[in-house]
């Protein structure tokens, strides 16, 4: 019992440092109730469509309605939240849904599902969601100072994916009781909390939210803060890191939502509960993996510990197929999510700290839009393969193209080299977060290896 409470002495202060700060509390908690609603929303709707004889045609027309809005807006996101900050765009976006949602809850109470109601909230959802993730990042480094940054990135993580494990469940059970109209509701009620969390972001962060935003610098001049364009020209860091969310997330859609369940419908033969389980195996490593990633501290070369754990990542996902059985293959998912899980933490720590505060808004949409934006080509690209060679084949092609990408960065000095501190204002641009010095350069964190977006 000694040793036990020990070892929780040891490893507690480090991960849940975060939460000494006011602001980060709120937003954590606020956006723990948001994913467990959006969760919860996820099963209802189709439930809802479907057991109201609305046809697979109109459940397919409202996700594309809630779909194409949220990706096309990732990008004004961004650059709304450099705009006019992080937290106004959060909470206008939160009330948006709020009252979408809860219209949502009402016509499921009051008829079946149509597509003059449906397909309308879907887009405000959608159009919603894409312009608050941008910022949901952005802000996050205003909240901590920077050694609790990475424990703070595992923090958020590890709370959406237990929305993620929990919230199905959740939203199962309202269906099966109540009908879907509550589960609408619950969704609903999430985003009023999140918009009340986000008051007390605002009361308790308050200087280094309404900071005014520098402004940008006139064409062909290298001082202040540099166009998102100039930087996609110039950032030899940033050209990197989009090669590996392409490529990374070209290969993951593609698993997961075609050769992944064509794998334990036909070789495996695990069935829908064996299918049910691998999804949980990815899940369960992904949430140890990100805990892990606040565990430990800041590492000296995280650009090369995140490729080292990328490449390991590749590697799990490459012989998925090929160990024999169901219970195999669910422990190389563990493996594959822990890593994506950790790595994923790491880097994104390393672009935040790299990124200029005043560009992280527009940069962030920049990466999730790249990350969302591949999605119907790879499952597309997934549909082809396993058509032509089977699903396990998959695993193998998507692993070489994430291992490629990652090694032709590691031939770059640039990318070996990003997130190694350097003397203040040496970096791409010299910087200062209010409440926090951070003047060192640092690696920027795709949704990117794994595509966890």
């Amino acid at each position: 019992m000694t040793g036990l409470t020990a070892l929780r002495g040891r490893l507690a202060p480090r991960s849940l440092a975060p939460l000494r700060h006011r602001g980060f509390r709120f937003l954590a908690g606020g956006q723990l109730a948001s994913n467990i609603g959006d969760a919860c929303y996820a099963v209802a709707l189709p439930w809802y469509v479907l057991a109201e004889h609305g046809g697979v045609l109109l459940l397919g027309t409202v996700l594309v309605a809630y779909g194409v809005p949220r990706t096309v807006l990732l990008a004004v996101g961004g650059h709304a939240s450099d705009r006019w900050r992080p937290w106004t765009v959060m909470m206008s976006t939160d009330v948006l849904r709020a009252l979408a949602a809860g219209a949502l809850a009402v016509a499921a109470a009051l008829g079946p599902a149509r597509a003059a109601i449906l397909v309308p909230i879907a887009v405000l959802l959608g159009a919603g969601e894409g312009m608050f993730l941008p910022g949901s990042f952005a802000i996050v480094p205003a909240l901590l100072p920077d050694e609790d940054l990475q424990a703070g990135n595992a923090l958020a993580s590890s709370g959406t994916q237990l929305a993620t494990l929990a919230g199905p469940a959740i939203g199962g059970a309202l269906v099966a009781f109540l009908g879907p109209s509550p589960a609408f509701a619950l969704d609903a009620a999430s985003f009023a909390v999140s918009a009340v969390t986000l008051l007390g972001v605002r009361a308790a962060e308050r200087p280094a939210l309404v900071a005014p935003v520098p402004p940008a610098p006139e064409p062909g001049r290298g001082t202040g803060t540099p166009t998102l364009r100039r930087m996609l020209r110039t950032e030899r860091i940033l050209q990197i890191i989009l090669l590996v969310n392409i490529t990374a997330n070209l290969g993951f859609g593609g698993m997961s939502d075609v050769a992944l369940p064509a794998l334990a419908h036909g070789p495996l033969h695990a069935g829908a509960s064996g299918y049910g389980g691998l999804i949980a195996a990815f899940g369960a490593g992904a949430l140890v993996g990100t805990l892990a990633a606040g565990q430990v501290r800041r590492a000296r070369r995280p650009a090369i510990v995140g490729s080292v754990v990328f490449l390991g990542e590749a590697l799990f996902l490459a012989v998925i197929p090929y160990l024999g059985g169901t219970l195999a293959a669910g422990a190389a998912l563990i493996a594959f999510g822990a890593t994506n899980g950790f790595g994923n933490v790491v880097m994104i720590t390393t672009f935040q700290r790299w990124a200029p505060p005043a560009a992280l808004g527009r940069l962030t949409g920049l990466l999730m839009l790249t990350s969302f934006g591949v999605f119907p080509i790879s499952v597309a690209l997934g549909a082809l393969v396993v058509h032509d060679l089977g699903p396990a084949p998959f695993f193998p092609l998507a692993a070489a193209g994430l291992a490629v990408a990652i090694l032709v960065g590691l031939t770059q000095r640039t990318w070996r080299d990003f997130g190694v501190s350097l003397p203040a204002g040496t970096g791409p641009v010299a910087r200062h977060v209010p409440g926090a010095s951070r003047p060192d350069a640092a690696a920027p964190a795709a949704p990117a290896a794994g595509g966890a977006a």
